[in-house]
């Protein structure tokens, strides 16, 4: 390897969930935040949660009722 090009290795980088969660990886970075990690994610909990922290969900909902009204006044 060339020297002084490599990034620095944090053995015991700080990772920080949403949630509250943390623990310690590997990585080139000190400090990790992330929105969801595997203490609140649905795959390992085996709970149906959604997470949607852009409001995607809540614009899909409003556009399918519009479809939903919009098929109705065409009917009759």
């Amino acid at each position: 390897m060339k020297d002084n090009i490599h990034p620095k290795y944090h053995e015991k980088a700080k990772v920080v969930c949403a949630c509250g969660n943390c623990f310690e990886v590997g990585s080139t970075n000190e400090h990790i935040d992330t929105e969801i990690c595997y203490n609140c994610h649905p795959f390992y909990t085996g709970k149906e949660k959604i997470v949607d922290t852009l409001g995607r969900v809540d614009k899909f909902k409003k556009k399918m009722a519009k479809k939903e009204t919009f098929a109705k006044k065409k009917k009759k």
